[in-house]
């Protein structure tokens, strides 16, 4: 589990012994060295195995892929979603920059009747190119049905699988189980593959992201995944993955719902959109503002005080 594999000389300060501070990273009276794993046992998690879902992520990609093109879009054509792409307008270098000049100055309103009398087009026809060429690029209503019906697919795996291995597990209805001989604790194969499967989805996400729907929120969920990422890189180096399983376990469960309102949406069949999506919020609410706050946060707030307490008098 040690990230450097080497004890940190004192006389160089370097950036990442500043980083890996035992202080920090580890309980009172512990160092990196004290939970190093040892070869042919399970016990602590091993740093460079974080490298394994980057590439299995552009495996998660090509299985997304086929799933969405032989599962997705038969199911989207069944339920009356049009495969309609948006086709570029004729060439006309007039108009595309007055597009241009729209795209980059919000304020910006085109003169029209000067545009009408220039090109021997009416307002009209005018008015209609320039829609054309704001929709072309654009993915179609079949796209983000597939993509969508994609992650919708996976945190339903992803809970299911998540709630099959940690159910038999003491943490999961006693969270102070979670603490209990911390750090001495071994990775469980099936939370093994638990991280690496999320980890992997997350990955496969940063990199689709610049070829998928191009969506307003492009800069925050990239940030989203990337922060993902690294809180679940970290909770992994320091061993800390019986608490990071259950927060992923809670926050998989109302992301079911979403993904699914989002489809019955692009699908335009309202009543089961509205319901799903009323089910999200609950969910969401229970989950995101109920258990994880006062069941996770809170109670292992007061249980590691008490630990780390008992730890610095000794």
């Amino acid at each position: 589990m040690d990230p450097d594999k080497e004890t940190y000389p004192a006389q160089s300060l370097t950036l990442s012994s500043w980083f890996w501070r035992e202080d920090i990273w580890l309980p009172p009276n512990l160092t990196w060295a004290d939970v190093k794993p040892e070869p042919d046992s399970n016990r602590y998690t091993r740093f460079e195995e974080l490298w394994y879902p980057v590439p299995a992520a552009l495996v998660v990609i090509l299985i997304r892929a086929l799933v969405m093109r032989h599962w997705f879009r038969p199911l989207g054509l069944y339920l009356g979603i049009k495969p309609s792409k948006h086709n570029k307008p004729p060439t006309n270098e007039v108009l595309e920059l007055e597009f241009q000049t729209m795209k980059t100055d919000k304020r910006y309103l085109p003169d029209r009747g000067g545009l009408s009398a220039k090109l021997g087009m009416t307002e009209r026809q005018i008015d209609y190119w320039l829609k054309r060429r704001k929709l072309f690029g654009k993915p179609s209503t079949m796209d983000k049905f597939c993509e969508t019906g994609w992650r919708c697919l996976y945190y339903t795996g992803a809970f299911l699988y998540g709630a099959w291995c940690l159910w038999d597990k003491p943490w999961l209805w006693d969270i102070k189980h979670s603490w209990y001989n911390y750090p001495h604790h071994d990775i469980e194969r099936s939370v093994w593959w638990y991280y690496m499967f999320e980890l992997a989805f997350y990955w496969s996400l940063s990199f689709s992201q610049f070829f998928d729907v191009r969506r307003k929120d492009f800069i925050e969920m990239f940030i989203h995944h990337l922060t993902t990422i690294a809180l679940l890189s970290f909770s992994w180096t320091c061993n800390l993955t019986r608490c990071g399983a259950l927060v992923l376990l809670v926050h998989d469960f109302s992301d079911i719902f979403l993904e699914l309102a989002k489809m019955f949406h692009y699908a335009k069949l309202n009543a089961p959109c509205d319901i799903i999506f009323g089910i999200f919020v609950v969910a969401w609410i229970l989950t995101r503002l109920g258990i994880f706050p006062t069941w996770i946060l809170f109670r292992m707030k007061n249980f590691v005080t008490l630990v780390l307490t008992l730890r610095t008098t000794q």
